[in-house]
């Protein structure tokens, strides 16, 4: 893995920036039906209590979709507080009420509560923006200390053959191989797809789904 220096970006700023100059539509990660996460999350065969932590949730679908099957206990945390406050105000107030919305830096947490423990990890999107070895390791640091032990995790990210730069910032591509071995051998891959996602410009973004399940000893 690379491990450029870019200390100096604001990522707090520039993401606020992104989603205040944006439509959620235009964004080149929209889904308007996020089915590969939605299938993933099938597969864990999750209560509808389960606690479910959407990391880098920005103003995604997902929260909308989870709530539509009956999932009751939602955490949503993105290091923009704008794009939360957008997906907050997306949805009605009773439907607003099953979710926690947490700002906080997943790679430096400070409003995670040490008690936290989920049942699900989910991140579409945030790994891949990492690219200094202290990032990804407070991310895997996080990660660890809130999934429990025998909890899953998703993660989706651009592939070998996708994008190298998205968003202005350059991005760490992976293969379910190069993520497995970042978790470590505490998790064990269950499930892989190599997904063509079509952005709303019409590009092509290759992208990576894995599906890990925790060891329960």
């Amino acid at each position: 893995m690379k491990d450029n220096n870019k200390s100096h970006i604001n990522y707090k700023e520039h993401w606020n920036k992104v989603y205040s100059s944006n439509d959620m539509t235009d964004l080149g990660w929209y889904e308007e039906i996020p089915k590969p996460s939605l299938d993933f999350i099938s597969e864990c065969g999750l209560d509808k209590n389960a606690v479910i932590l959407d990391v880098g949730s920005g103003a995604t679908t997902l929260i909308d979709s989870l709530i539509q099957q009956g999932y009751r206990n939602i955490i949503a945390t993105d290091i923009s507080t704008i794009a939360l406050e957008r997906s907050k105000t997306r949805l009605s107030k009773e439907n607003s009420a099953f979710v926690k919305w947490i700002v906080d830096d997943i790679t430096n947490t400070q409003n995670l509560e040490n008690t936290l423990i989920v049942d699900l990890w989910h991140d579409r999107t945030v790994l891949h923006f990492l690219t200094e070895k202290e990032q990804q390791a407070g991310y895997l640091a996080t990660l660890k200390q809130v999934v429990k032990k025998g909890g899953y995790v998703i993660i989706a990210v651009f592939s070998l053959e996708g994008a190298k730069k998205c968003s202005g910032l350059d991005v760490v591509n992976y293969d379910q191989k190069m993520i497995s071995e970042f978790l470590g051998n505490d998790f064990e891959l269950i499930k892989y797809l190599d997904h063509l996602y079509i952005n709303p410009s019409g590009g092509e973004r290759p992208y990576v789904y894995t599906l890990f399940r925790r060891e329960s000893i």
